[in-house]
């Protein structure tokens, strides 16, 4: 009887399965996601969920001949790499995009958003499977040529730059005589590295004063080393070129100007790439085809005084400046150097409203660069734009140049800081330009004056930095 009972119970067991089972068939419930001959709805691909992103926020540097070690433009390279891409995406290393989301919007942004982040992390997690064939989305295409078509104005560095195959990131300027017999007006540049594999961003000033000529003529080598800013007191800037990032041209009607007798001061920063290369880099410029209707200006937001104590974990420091007229922002360059922990800056307009205009939580001195606007910001008369910046200068910054720490102040050297974000804008009155003007200087003249800087020095330093 007890043998005939322990049946009994394994057949009904045995029917409760089954009809479990069937239960879950109809009502399409994941009873098993191993079955053999069913996947999760949910699976996650490379060539379905991976790629799309890959191809988008990546291979514009992973690719044979550009800056980044290694191509990811098909599956097995990828998959080789499924953890470390899992890894430095979801820390936000990678894609190199410093901006914070919700602080501006801005031309070719390359940050994932979260729900790209997670597929990443279940793709690696799952085994980074390769999936369906017919799901793989076209290759990416690359234009090698202009992007913007001809220019105007080619201009190349005179001499090849050698970079040693080991060794410290470098930072070279070149100077190229521009020989414009007179004033010009440009809508566009395109900066075009000569070599990919090396060049890892570079900064593009002007000058007419012929100080960069005197450094280029004492530094033995091609071009002159130097760190941070370009080692002299610029007329005007063009903007500057990361890798991903593509040339665009200022909003209709609005133009920069490069005043005749003007030289172009290339700054490229190189990364050795483990064996001897060369670089031969190339700048196209696009002159304005319509008569310019407003000037791109920029605004200072500066602090020179920067004392930095050893030791200081979160050292702050504030600036602000009011807009004595209607203005519109469309471009934003943050700097700082190793020290250099955050930078937010805030236009508080005068009805009450708050502007983010960027937010960089996490700076790295080796992935800075230009922000474009996405679409012109306005700022009212009456804005008051606000730069507040954070550094940390204890031994637990792993990027502090100093061992053990050191007091640090402002300078152009390696182991010195800046503080400086220049706000590009435009007035919407052209007229009203020389208040602009007369407000930068008005601000900058204590600052300098407490810097230690005078007289020639100080006129010649605020009217340049309006170029």
């Amino acid at each position: 009887m007890r043998v005939q009972n322990i049946k009994l119970s394994l057949m009904i067991a045995a029917i409760l399965a089954l009809m479990l089972f069937v239960t879950m068939r109809e009502t399409h419930l994941p009873f098993s996601a191993s079955a053999k001959g069913h996947s999760e709805p949910s699976a996650v691909t490379f060539n379905k969920d991976i790629a799309p992103i890959i191809f988008k926020n990546c291979a514009s540097c992973h690719r044979p001949g550009e800056v980044a070690p290694f191509s990811l433009l098909n599956y097995r390279d990828t998959a080789k790499r499924a953890g470390q891409i899992a890894a430095v995406t979801k820390s936000r290393y990678m894609p190199p995009w410093k901006a914070e989301p919700g602080y501006g919007e801005f031309h070719d942004e390359r940050r994932l958003t979260d729900e790209q982040i997670a597929l990443i992390q279940r793709w690696a997690g799952s085994g980074a499977v390769e999936g369906d064939p017919k799901d793989l989305p076209p290759m990416p295409q690359f234009t090698e040529g202009w992007q913007l078509g001809t220019p105007d104005l080619v201009l190349k560095m005179p001499h090849a730059f050698t970079i040693k195959a080991e060794g410290p990131d470098i930072y070279q300027c070149f100077v190229i005589p521009l020989n414009l017999p007179e004033d010009k007006y440009i809508s566009a540049f395109e900066f075009r590295p000569g070599n990919r594999r090396v060049v890892h961003h570079s900064l593009l000033f002007l000058d007419s004063s012929g100080a960069a000529r005197k450094k280029d003529e004492a530094d033995p080598e091609i071009g002159f080393r130097s760190f941070g800013g370009p080692g002299f007191l610029p007329t005007g800037t063009l903007g500057g070129w990361a890798p991903g990032a593509f040339p665009h041209y200022l909003p209709a009607g609005i133009v920069k100007i490069i005043k005749s007798g003007s030289d172009l001061v290339i700054q490229n920063h190189y990364h050795p790439s483990g064996k001897v290369e060369t670089d031969q880099s190339t700048i196209g410029i696009y002159f304005s085809k319509t008569p310019p209707q407003k000037l791109a200006r920029a605004i200072p937001l500066i602090r020179f005084d920067l004392d930095i104590p050893p030791g200081e974990k979160l050292y702050k420091t504030l600036v602000s400046f009011t807009t004595p007229i209607d203005l519109q922002a469309i471009g934003i360059t943050p700097h700082m150097h190793l020290l250099g922990r955050e930078m937010k800056i805030t236009a508080f307009l005068p009805g009450g409203a708050v502007q983010p205009l960027i937010w960089i939580k996490d700076w790295d001195f080796n992935w800075q660069g230009q922000y474009l606007y996405a679409r012109p910001v306005r700022l009212p008369k009456g804005t008051r734009l606000e730069m507040e910046a954070y550094y940390d200068n204890s031994p637990d910054n792993p990027r502090n140049p100093n061992t053990p720490p050191k007091r640090v102040r402002w300078g152009e050297q390696t182991t010195d800081e800046m503080a400086l974000c220049g706000v590009q804008v435009v007035a919407e009155n052209q007229e009203e330009l020389p208040q602009l003007r007369l407000a930068i200087a008005q601000q900058l003249r204590p600052r300098l004056r407490a810097n230690g800087a005078s007289g020639t020095f100080l006129e010649d330093w605020i009217k340049q930095r309006q170029q």
